[in-house]
């Protein structure tokens, strides 16, 4: 059963901090069933099911017939009840809002160029300023774990 419930996470695209948060469990918990020191609960069960009802609890927990019961593989594609998958992670928007719509846009010259309209000219003041070398770049994982990377001299 605990490889069934890392395929669910797996085809969930989540880490496996994000999955126990998903399913409102301790990250330690899940880390649990994976490592097998404990086997999944009713509980953990119950939280798979409410979060993803889509999902063959035969196959859950019997590992017979298919993952979904409807046949379909909706989750894999982060899709969950007809909408997108909801996770505590956030996730950015790319879709234009109507305030950033592109809508005034001229119609495009003969050339195929359009016309900028008159824009006043912004001047910039340099301060004379030491130059600032980079000494470090740290790269912070999920796992809480880093990575230091220091640029040859």
């Amino acid at each position: 059963m605990k490889d069934r419930i890392k395929q669910i996470m797996e085809s969930q695209h989540m880490t496996q901090q994000t999955f126990a948060n998903f399913l409102g469990m301790s990250a330690a918990s899940l880390s649990s069933i994976f490592n097998e020191r404990t086997k999944p609960t009713l509980n953990t069960v119950e939280a798979i099911r409410s979060k993803l009802p889509s999902i063959n609890l035969e196959w859950l927990m019997f590992g017979k017939g298919p993952m979904y019961v409807d046949g379909k593989d909706d989750q894999a594609e982060g899709v969950v009840d007809g909408r997108p998958n909801q996770t505590s992670e956030p996730m950015l928007d790319f879709t234009p809002t109507p305030e950033v719509a592109v809508s005034h846009q001229q119609p495009a010259s003969p050339t195929g160029f359009r016309s900028v309209p008159n824009q006043s000219k912004i001047s910039l003041n340099y301060f004379d300023k030491t130059k600032r070398q980079i000494t470090e770049i740290r790269v912070f994982y999920d796992d809480q774990t880093w990575e230091s990377f220091v640029p040859k001299k």
